[in-house]
């Protein structure tokens, strides 16, 4: 596959990072209880988004692009079930709730292009 020269080329990579900032926009609003929970774990699960993106980019082989894709995925699936508690404890608005998981999801279907694309070309 011809890479392209940097991860920040990637638009699933620009707009994941830009989902994560969003995420932390979001929980610097709830309770200081969960500050070491849903905060942190949404937080750590957004972030993971973009630098296993940028990680598996800068490896050498397509194996391990693939690999680091996969991870990013699982990490939507955990950022899922975390924006679910959090709204069905009313920390999130139902429109809140809705615009992060429509961006999820749109997240979601690019990972998925792209991984298959670098699993096509091992």
């Amino acid at each position: 596959m011809g890479r392209m020269r940097s991860h920040r080329d990637l638009e699933v990579w620009k707009r994941s990072a830009q989902f994560a900032q969003r995420i932390y926009q979001v929980t610097a609003h709830f309770p200081d209880q969960e500050k070491y929970n849903l905060t942190a774990q949404l937080r750590r699960a957004s972030t993971s988004i973009p630098a296993n993106i940028a990680k598996g980019h800068g490896r050498r082989t397509e194996g391990a692009f693939a690999l680091h894709l996969d991870i990013a995925l699982g990490s939507l699936a955990e950022i899922d079930t975390f924006l679910y508690l959090a709204h069905h404890l009313g920390y999130l608005s139902q429109d809140v709730y809705e615009e992060l998981l429509n961006e999820l999801t749109i997240i979601r279907r690019m990972l998925y292009r792209l991984y298959n694309r670098v699993q096509s070309n091992r």
